[in-house]
């Protein structure tokens, strides 16, 4: 087995039995390994999961530019890209993102995403923006970290 298969196994073994610690140790080998993360996720080798909300946030500047060739485009890209599970925003999940909003001093957005994570059993947060790492639920993964670890 390579190295890379190693750590992709690693990394699989540690989300499938939800070991938050093991996860992100996972993780982080995988991306000074120079693993591609959203290629993990589209081999199936990690689950990624995100609220619908987020699919909100990246159409909101295409339409602002009256661009919808690219709506379709990031609509159709979005919703197809496998292994990737769409959460609604539930009750449960809002109730959820008001008590973050309200101990980390989040915004409403953020604070859904932070809760639809939790609720699908996440042990990690990828995202660009650090406000994040105040939630203490799950380690957050900067885009910009990976971007710079993999010498872009």
């Amino acid at each position: 087995m390579s190295e890379k298969d190693a750590i992709i196994e690693k990394l699989k073994q540690a989300v499938q039995s939800y070991d938050t610690d093991a996860a992100m140790m996972a993780a982080h080998e995988a991306l000074n390994a120079k693993i591609d993360i959203v290629e993990a996720i589209e081999k199936g080798h990690v689950r990624a999961a995100t609220s619908t909300l987020s699919l909100l946030e990246i159409l909101v500047q295409p339409y602002r530019e009256k661009l919808d060739d690219l709506v379709l485009k990031f609509y159709a890209l979005l919703t197809t890209f496998p292994n990737i599970r769409w959460i609604e925003l539930s009750k449960e999940i809002a109730d959820s993102a008001a008590r973050i909003r309200a101990e980390y001093r989040l915004k409403t957005p953020d604070a859904i995403q932070v809760a639809t994570a939790l609720s699908s059993g996440a042990t990690g947060f990828v995202c660009n923006d650090p406000v994040f790492k105040r939630v203490r639920e799950f380690e957050c993964l900067l885009l910009e970290d990976c971007l710079q670890r993999r010498g872009r």
